[in-house]
């Protein structure tokens, strides 16, 4: 891939760029990436060849976009520099905007979303479905009274993940399986596995993400072997059977819905399939 043509950038906004490069890397240390801190470095933070190097980018490129040099850089190599220099969104944005290249929003981690009331109504609205608001890790946003008391497990709703957020795969493998509401586990798990992971693919590196990963796979063996398998499945309609204590087994499909706005964040709804699994969920609506 040719990366070193020129492009018209305008004069002013390359100094400013070359400014900007240069204060977030002196800010990363070493050991903020991993990388020992050696001896008589001179640099407060990174070399300019170790964030080339952390980035996958040549160093004379990377040399030449924080000098200011009119050169072209890909939203995927800007994506990359941002997290080697641990951008927020908001200096991701600048960046973007100083190397003159199209931002787009969703390539951010959006850690924590506001669920307007429109949302919520259109949930609620889904009673007696369970309903649900996820975002890219399943995370669960925002629910309906259906939904909460189909996951209630011995009177406790599902545990929170390992940062404070209720999150579905943290309960899922980490509650003992008897308490485990997906009748077919083993066939589930693992497709929620690998939609994980195909979220994750735009978020490699983003330290929220890469943290998740690995607390999960700390916490449960059956993560992690799933997870090294590498397999990869778009979000999809399926078949799911639920069990509860109150109403027995539910079959439903599931469909999930994208929103206008919350960029990876989908509302997955659940449908009975047959008169026993309508008559089950009338009763938990």
């Amino acid at each position: 891939m040719t990366i070193l043509a020129a492009v018209p950038i305008q004069p002013r906004r390359r100094p400013e760029l070359a400014a900007f490069l240069r204060s977030r890397r002196a800010r990363v240390t070493p050991e903020d990436v991993g990388m020992p801190p050696g001896f008589r470095r001179r640099t407060p933070g990174l070399r300019r060849e170790e964030v080339a190097q952390l980035s996958g980018v040549g160093v004379t490129w990377y040399t030449w976009l924080e000098q200011g040099r009119p050169i072209n850089a890909s939203a995927q190599v800007l994506d990359a520099v941002a997290r080697t220099l641990r951008l927020d969104r908001p200096e991701r944005e600048h960046l973007y905007h100083l190397a003159e290249v199209p931002y787009a929003p969703e390539r951010a981690a959006l850690d924590v979303e506001t669920v307007s009331p429109e949302i919520q109504g259109i949930l609620d609205a889904l009673v007696p479905h369970p309903a649900v608001l996820y975002n890219a890790r399943y995370d669960v946003l925002a629910t309906n009274t259906t939904y909460e008391r189909l996951f209630l497990w011995d009177g406790n709703s599902m545990d929170t993940g390992p940062f404070g957020l209720r999150n579905v795969l943290w309960a899922l493998f980490t509650a003992p399986e008897p308490m485990c509401p997906l009748v077919d586990r083993e066939q589930e798990l693992p497709l929620m596995v690998a939609q994980l992971r195909g979220a994750y693919g735009r978020h490699v590196g983003e330290p929220s993400w890469e943290a998740f990963v690995r607390r999960l796979a700390e916490a449960s063996p059956l993560f992690a072997r799933l997870w090294r398998s590498g397999d990869v499945v778009p979000p999809g309609t399926r078949v799911k059977t639920f069990r509860h204590e109150a109403v027995g087994e539910i079959r439903m499909t599931s469909v999930s819905l994208s929103v206008n706005g919350m960029p990876e964040c989908r509302i997955v709804t659940y449908t009975p399939n047959d008169d026993e699994s309508r008559r089950a969920i009338r009763e938990l609506g």
